[in-house]
């Protein structure tokens, strides 16, 4: 494990293999697996769940709730949301995350609504809004996300 001495790394658990870039805040709790990769300037809170071989691009914020499969390629300033009906200082209970499937990829820009699970091997476009749930192998784009296609 490679920890970068300008990181922010709270008791966690980080597999082996795994290195942590400059800027990077861990919270405490969080769980990131083996040979993944956590670019400079990302935000990780401590109810997360991150698998192995996993790459985040710099500028990606993980919220609480928020559990990422293995082989999954989060691109820069990917946007996650926890929060349905965010308001200031007004928290809910508990915060709705966002499930990521073994091998998938989300674009740079890429915006991700509470709640939603974004399917095995699925393909998220950049600069897309992902609404709903995103089956496996389909390709989705736009505002709100639509599929395009399915991969084989």
């Amino acid at each position: 494990m490679r920890i970068h001495h300008l990181a922010d790394v709270a008791e966690c658990n980080i597999g082996q293999g795994t290195s942590i870039w400059q800027f990077v805040v861990i919270l405490k709790g969080a769980t990131i697996g083996s040979n993944s990769n956590i670019c400079a300037l990302c935000l990780i809170e401590g109810d997360v769940v991150i698998g192995d071989n996993v790459t985040l691009k710099s500028g990606v914020q993980i919220w609480d709730g928020t559990r990422i499969g293995n082989n999954v390629f989060i691109g820069p300033n990917a946007t996650f949301t926890n929060d349905p009906l965010p308001r200031s200082k007004q928290y809910p209970t508990s915060f709705t995350g966002i499930t990521i499937k073994d091998h998938a990829s989300i674009g740079a820009n890429a915006t991700i609504l509470p709640g939603v699970t974004v399917g095995e091997y699925a393909m998220v476009g950049a600069g897309a809004v992902v609404t709903k749930d995103v089956p496996p192998n389909a390709v989705v784009v736009g505002n709100p996300a639509k599929v395009i296609r399915f991969l084989s």
